[in-house]
């Protein structure tokens, strides 16, 4: 693959994930009432500490890295804690507890790398449906205007977004190799583009943005550890590797790849590692970005090579937020038309997970209908648990990690070996397999 391809499909990556990599710092920064220079601060070091945290996970070694075509970004579920953390305790507090979250998590990866037998083809592609349909959500707003919009759902924003949609398709139809790979990118220049020519691009964050920055460790003063937060930062992170379990699993299937245990330990490593150069830098705790699944299902691409040149990207529009600034001229509708196709393209490789799923065995089908149900259910009505105490809060206000643990759990219950003899978790190790082969 030559550099041009290369860099492209590097580009591809950075825009599907980059809304998600800046809304966190702009929803937790305005919260805890930073100023604007520490605003801009958090968002630039944000883009950086992604690149260097993607690149630490693609290079697979000895000791950490799942070494898959992966991106990591700022985990959605530490949004909550850590304006509860900062609120109550300082920033500093929630460094400190993002630093101690994450050297737990390098910890106690070769002992969470053992629960892989409870992820046959019923859980796995239960939870990378669960993803998908949690996504859609996202998505679908960004189509009409996004969420709070004064013109949310006009005709011009569903023009926009519908046109980007219809142009992806048709070009994924009527294209091959390059230029079927690169067909979200163009579908999202082609959206920009038109955007202009109706006047919808502002150009202002650009002009405002500076030329360089440089990172700065414990931006916010020294770390401090506060029991309570830490504890709590630690569930966001167990929360998180769940979720990446589904994700690397995922992607091992799309590229052919059976992940074993001590793969799955060096994927939480390099993920506690990046947690840790979070709470060093000032930014977040990190996780790999599912919406990245998409994009590779959606490509056919798997090559890591892409992902390397995706991560320095990052790390280049950290450093230089004036051209970081300029992916964010495309407007919301735009990339809702993009995430509709990636968003979609995730749930599709669920349903073809599932498809080696033995369904002669009634309990699958109830472990999928709850688990899907009430992944979906939470999404839909996130105040469900509002009542709950925060601690479990952060296990349940969020869809795609409800419905994952749930999935675990029945599982791990209909597949029990009792003491009347009946088949236990080897029958799930077993079905593992044979999914696998299925795939394969």
């Amino acid at each position: 693959m030559n550099k041009g391809k290369v860099v492209s499909l590097g580009i591809q990556h950075v825009l599907a994930m980059y809304a998600g990599a800046v809304i966190v710092p702009l929803i937790v920064g305005g919260a805890l009432k930073l100023s604007a220079e520490q605003l801009a601060y958090l968002v630039a070091i944000d883009l950086a500490t992604c690149g260097v945290a993607t690149l630490l996970q693609v290079w697979n070694n000895r000791v950490f890295g799942i070494g898959l075509p992966v991106v990591l970004g700022c985990t959605f579920t530490a949004v909550g804690p850590m304006i509860a953390i900062g609120s109550q305790y300082g920033m500093t507090a929630i460094y400190g507890s993002i630093i101690a979250a994450g050297l737990f998590v390098f910890l106690i990866a070769g002992l969470f790398g053992r629960i892989v037998k409870w992820f046959p083809p019923v859980v796995t592609g239960t939870v990378v449906t669960i993803i998908g349909i949690t996504l859609i959500p996202v998505a679908v707003k960004d189509m009409a205007g996004g969420a709070g919009s004064a013109d949310f759902g006009s005709p011009s924003n569903l023009l926009l977004s519908f046109g980007v949609l219809a142009f992806i398709i048709v070009f994924y139809k009527f294209s091959k190799g390059f230029i079927r790979a690169v067909s979200i990118l163009l579908g999202l220049a082609a959206g920009t583009a038109a955007a202009a020519l109706m006047g919808r691009i502002d150009f202002s964050p650009v002009v405002d943005a500076s030329w360089f920055h440089m990172p700065m460790p414990f931006y916010f003063g020294v770390p401090t550890f506060e029991l309570g937060a830490v504890i709590t930062m630690i569930l966001v992170t167990i929360v998180s590797m769940i979720e990446s379990t589904g994700v690397f699993l995922a992607l091992g299937k799309i590229c052919g790849r059976t992940l074993n245990p001590e793969d799955l330990a060096k994927g939480y490593r390099g993920e506690g590692l990046a947690i840790m150069l979070g709470g060093i830098f000032n930014a977040f705790p990190y996780t790999t970005y599912s919406q990245n699944v998409g994009l590779v299902q959606l490509s056919g691409v798997k090559s890591k090579q892409v992902i390397y040149a995706a991560g320095g990207m990052l790390i280049f529009l950290g450093l230089i937020p004036k051209v970081a600034a300029l992916t964010t001229l495309i407007p919301a509708p735009v990339m809702g038309g993009a995430m509709m196709a990636m968003f979609g393209m995730v749930i599709a490789s669920g349903i073809k997970m599932l498809s080696a799923v033995d369904f002669s065995r009634q309990e699958n089908m109830l472990i999928i209908a709850c688990s899907v149900g009430l992944g979906l259910g939470v999404t839909v009505e996130p105040e469900l648990f509002s009542q709950m105490p925060e601690s479990v809060q952060i296990l349940t206000d969020n869809g795609i990690v409800a419905g994952s643990v749930l999935a675990i759990l029945l599982n791990g219950f209909f597949t029990y070996k009792n003491a009347t003899g009946r088949k236990g978790i080897s029958h799930s190790i077993q079905e593992n397999r044979t999914g696998d082969a299925a795939a394969s």
